[in-house]
């Protein structure tokens, strides 16, 4: 048995509100015989749908929902964790298996303290990995950005010029510093993701480009320059700081870089490389994901994987176990340099290790490849009845027999501001006119606005 924790980032690190549908992901590794705890229910027809695609027994399942906690139920409170009624559920379940002793592995989505707390209630910190170094707070250290810089320098992994800042004086100081030089630099949270935490700010508006991860585009007038970026941090210190908990990162922006990431396992005794993938943005927005990396010259995939390996051994050597996953950026010129580290199960573990490796066998021949995608916004899927019935009647479904066909991701919940439902689905294709023929077919049901120029041409994947 192995007991899988669907939390998400800790709320004192970054409240993410609602997490119940996106969490629920973590029932793509759950196995017959496991111990699955949510925040809330889960969605009986995904779960259904979940297993029918993992050949996993849904009656040998172990279901485990804690009291809602602070946050009502939309995301797994920390602390209900160690909550008497949850222990007792977690205890029930153990009395019926075997004991604490059938406990093979505690996997969690988000490496948080209180994760290793629940461990040592129930007598298995053992099957934690790296437990001692999670109960010290170590998931927050190993998922800041600023740490990254630090362990990247220490391991020799090439990273983009940049420095990282507590003081908005220092954050005004470098990032003139990095104007003179690169026209363009990529302001970074400390805790964030998919972008969501970047800003772009420019001098030069032909490096505008909507093909990165930036949330939001500063154009910062040359003339005049000290001014205007003093102008700008004086706006944005207290957002990219976090109200000044955290450091700030500061990086030169490389335009036309292709951004792609190593995912590793990290145990005790070595660490092993499970995935590498590309990541694409629409209008700064992430927008498509593809596993495997197919297309990397020779040279640049050896730059990936030993420089992955060199930070996946700086982050073994500090404490932390499990998955984490190393992005990256490759140049115009074919060199690679590593942005950020991720040490946690990311948003791209269930596209390779679920669908890619378990269900598609994407390495076996004829190879597949996966591709992610959040639903456009010149779409409206009016709820997840109406998409999985397109599905059905395009054919366009997941196929055992041809190993192609569409998983949706995650359950398909109503949007509040009646945009329409918003979700991911992963595409299984052979090629890129496979998956140009499946998304051809979506779009025609779906759009209800004319896509922008971006959305056409992110449709395109090599």
């Amino acid at each position: 048995m192995r007991i899988l924790i669907a939390n998400h980032i800790d709320p004192a690190i970054r409240n993410r509100r609602d997490l119940r549908a996106w969490t629920q992901r973590a029932l793509w590794g759950a196995r017959d015989g496991d111990l699955v705890i949510l925040c809330a229910p889960p969605d009986p027809a995904f779960l259904s749908y979940v297993t029918g695609l993992t050949g996993t027994d849904p009656g040998r399942l172990h279901l485990v929902v804690p009291p809602p906690g602070r946050f009502g139920g939309l995301l797994l409170d920390p602390q209900s964790l160690t909550h008497p009624d949850t222990l007792a559920q977690v205890r029930s379940v153990l009395d019926k298996t075997g004991g604490a002793g059938a406990v093979q592995e505690v996997w969690a989505l988000w490496p948080s303290a209180a994760v290793a707390l629940f461990a040592a209630a129930l007598g298995v910190s053992e099957r934690l990995g790296g437990a001692a170094f999670l109960a010290q707070g170590g998931g927050e250290l190993v998922n800041s950005k600023a740490t990254f810089r630090i362990l990247a320098a220490a391991a020799g992994a090439p990273v983009a010029a940049g420095t990282t800042v507590r003081d908005p004086g220092d954050a005004s100081a470098a990032t003139l510093s990095l104007l003179e030089s690169s026209k363009a630099v990529v302001v970074k949270q400390a805790h964030n993701g998919a972008g969501v935490g970047n800003e772009l700010l420019v001098t030069d508006r032909a490096l505008a480009t909507g093909h990165a991860g930036a949330r939001h585009l500063h154009h910062l007038n040359p003339t005049g320059l000290p001014a205007a970026v003093a102008a700008y941090w004086d706006e944005r210190w207290m957002w990219a700081s976090a109200d000044g908990r955290f450091p700030v990162v500061i990086e030169a922006f490389v335009p036309d870089a292709r951004t792609v990431y190593c995912e590793q396992h990290v145990t005790d005794t070595a660490v092993r490389p499970t995935e590498s993938g590309e990541l694409r943005y629409t209008d700064r927005h992430l927008s498509h994901e593809s596993v495997p990396l197919r297309d990397l010259s020779p040279k640049a995939r050896k730059q990936l994987l030993e420089g992955s390996a060199r930070l996946a051994r700086a982050y073994q050597a500090i404490g932390y176990r499990g998955r984490l996953s190393t992005d990256a950026i490759v140049r115009p010129d074919g060199r690679v340099l590593f942005t950020e580290v991720n040490a946690q199960i990311t948003g791209s573990w269930h596209i390779y290790e679920a669908f890619a490796h378990h269900i598609a066998h994407a390495h076996a021949a004829p190879v597949r490849t996966v591709t992610e995608a959040h639903v456009p916004a010149h779409w409206t899927v009016p709820d997840g009845a109406a998409f999985h019935q397109a599905l059905a009647e395009l054919g366009l479904g997941y196929s055992p027999a041809t190993r192609t066909g569409v998983i949706v991701s995650m359950p398909i919940a109503d949007h509040p501001d009646g945009r329409g439902a918003q979700f991911t689905f992963s595409t299984v294709h052979a090629d890129d006119a496979g998956y140009q023929a499946i998304w051809n077919c979506l779009d025609t049901r779906f759009a209800t606005s004319r896509p922008a120029a971006a959305d056409l041409a992110e449709g395109t994947l090599v």
